[in-house]
């Protein structure tokens, strides 16, 4: 293990961020890289791991060569293996609250920033036993080096099935949605000439609305939700809460069969109004490049109250270097609003992440009870409306 101390790939003794220039390994970051750089957008993903196992310092230092690091935009500039992954000594005697002291460990490193003369990201193991792990492991990243998507599957393609370890996990498969299967006849074409103008409308009125707001013609109500300018740069507080996936896809599929039986069949003025409200969550993202001189070429919206992501994860348990993961629970810090809410998928689980600005949400905790319960509420209201029969726990 001592060639581990050794630097994986040195240029030079870089104090400073190196210029940039045309060489190959050097070229100029792009508008969105450079945009994550900016003062109030200088975004971090900071991804907790779960582990069912105490993690193994020396093994995850053997085998990160070998697959993150082959990755250009982790080793371009100088690395120390010691610089980036970080074993605290910790005493659980002395810990009276394991999951506090993660939260608050978590919270701390929103409160810095990872220094630009090496690759930008670190990783921090806590061999500490949580009330839903036997250790956590917690990757933060600078968003400049990939989205959430490119970041995940870089992490995917370190870990293995927990069923096969020579296999790598697999991602869920999306249908493609095939209009021509619909109900014929007038009634069904004229539902398909209405779905495509409503398409049309809805694009329509969503990019007016967007350049409203990425010019500040527009924004959302004033709120303590929403917090003031600067606050990308205040700590903030990531929790998370996991629920089964099998509940999610219970009310997916209720209320998808509530907006098949809402159709009006052809022959027929029958209609179902076992839940008279159908759910429809729009969640969308938007950043405005603007390529003229003398203007941030990037930035991000200052106007919205809250964001929300959602992230497909592996369908089965994998193991990160042989460890088995218990949860993944991926969330950023530094964007500028008071809420984040991140949704992942892995295994029969779905988890909430929420990245919460400390002075504008005090209590986190009590949220993800509110989410935990909206669902309990409305899969109570699906099995109780007789759309499936199911018991209610």
């Amino acid at each position: 293990m001592e060639t581990l101390r050794k630097r994986i790939r040195v240029k030079t003794d870089v104090k400073e961020p190196i210029p940039l220039n045309d060489s190959l390994e050097n070229q100029p970051l792009s508008p969105v890289a450079r945009m994550f750089h900016e003062p109030d957008s200088n975004v971090y993903i900071i991804a907790i791991i779960g582990g069912k196992t105490k993690i193994n310092p020396e093994v995850v230092k053997e085998r990160l060569p070998h697959t993150l690091l082959r990755h250009p935009r982790f080793s371009s500039l100088q690395v120390n293996l010691d610089d980036h992954v970080i074993v605290p000594e910790l005493d659980p005697n002395s810990i009276d609250s394991p999951d506090k002291f993660v939260e608050d460990y978590v919270s701390n490193l929103s409160k810095n920033r990872i220094k630009m003369s090496m690759p930008m990201w670190d990783l921090h193991l806590l061999n500490l036993k949580t009330s839903d792990a036997e250790s956590v492991g917690v990757f933060r990243i600078h968003h400049s080096l990939g989205d959430g998507a490119s970041l995940m599957s870089l992490f995917l393609a370190s870990t293995q099935k927990v069923s096969n370890p020579e296999e790598l996990p697999t991602l869920p498969l999306f249908k493609k949605v095939n209009f021509s299967n619909s109900s014929g006849g007038f009634w069904g074409k004229l539902i398909k000439l209405w779905l495509v103008m409503s398409l049309f409308w809805n694009t329509l009125v969503d990019v007016v609305m967007f350049l409203a707001t990425a010019f500040k013609l527009l924004g959302d109500t004033k709120t303590p939700l929403k917090g003031t300018l600067g606050t990308g740069s205040n700590p903030r507080r990531i929790v998370h809460r996991s629920v089964c996936f099998d509940d999610i896809k219970l009310v997916r599929n209720a209320m998808g069969s509530v907006r098949e039986s809402n159709k009006i069949d052809e022959g027929s003025s029958e209609r179902s109004n076992n839940l008279p409200n159908n759910i429809c969550l729009r969640a969308t993202f938007f950043i405005n490049i603007r390529p003229i001189p003398g203007i941030p070429l990037a930035s991000f919206p200052s106007q919205t109250t809250l964001w929300f992501s959602n992230m497909p994860g592996p369908q089965e348990e994998i193991s990160f270097y042989g460890h088995p993961v218990a949860y993944l629970a991926p969330s950023c810090y530094g964007q500028p609003n008071g809420l984040m809410i991140h949704v992942v998928g892995y295994a029969n689980k779905m988890t909430f992440v929420l990245s919460v600005d400390d002075g504008i949400i005090p209590d986190p905790h009590q949220l993800c009870d509110d989410l935990e319960e909206s669902l309990r509420i409305i899969k109570r209201a699906v099995i109780t409306g007789g759309l499936v029969k199911k018991d209610v726990n």
